[in-house]
């Protein structure tokens, strides 16, 4: 049986294996981990635990008490990560992504830049588990967010570091507004916007 639910703090090891491996073939992650792939599920722990987590706004799909999928959304205005946060994940951080740590918060850093300013729901991460995918699983979380988007009358924003992802979230009324070059060599970004249906 397949249900969507709220991820509870004593989800995250598991939701962050999962996102770890969903995301093992992912541009923007690759980039970040090219060499210590193993760290991604770390990386995921960190960033629910840190900043995710206290927002309240993720879903997990499970089937059979197992964890197959999950959505990491920020509500309006609450997407950027505290300073406060930010120093306090700092140690966490630089030991998992080691010698790469400017690199990467300056690449992301060039993403957040192009992030819009309008009140929105972002959905900063939706993953399925590579065994698991086909299945619904990613399509029912974002159904379940975008539903309520819609009642509120909120658009939703993304970043879909895939080109090949881009059809799959038109499909649910998100429109590419750019590209996002990371400069050094790194991914190519899409920013999609989704207004309220």
């Amino acid at each position: 049986m397949n249900a969507v639910r709220d991820v509870l703090a004593s989800d995250a090891d598991a939701l962050a294996a999962v996102l770890g491996r969903a995301f093992a073939d992912d541009p923007v992650w690759t980039w970040m981990f090219p060499r210590h792939p193993e760290r991604m599920a770390a990386m995921f722990a960190l960033l629910l635990r840190h900043a995710h987590l206290p927002n309240g706004l993720n879903e997990l799909a499970e089937e059979n008490g197992r964890v197959r999928a999950g959505a990491l959304w920020d509500p309006p205005g609450r997407w950027q990560i505290s300073l406060t946060a930010q120093l306090r994940q700092f140690p966490a951080m630089l030991r998992v992504l080691g010698t790469r740590t400017y690199t990467v918060l300056r690449g992301l850093g060039e993403i957040e830049r192009a992030h819009p300013i309008e009140p929105h729901y972002y959905l900063a991460v939706l993953g399925t588990d590579p065994t698991a995918q086909g299945h619904g699983f990613g399509s029912a979380l974002l159904m379940s967010r975008l539903s309520r988007c819609d009642d509120g009358r909120f658009p939703a924003y993304l970043e879909s570091s895939k080109e090949s992802n881009i059809a799959y979230y038109e499909r649910f009324d998100f429109r590419v507004t750019g590209e996002i070059r990371v400069s050094g060599g790194g991914p190519r970004v899409w920013p999609m916007w989704r207004n309220p249906q």
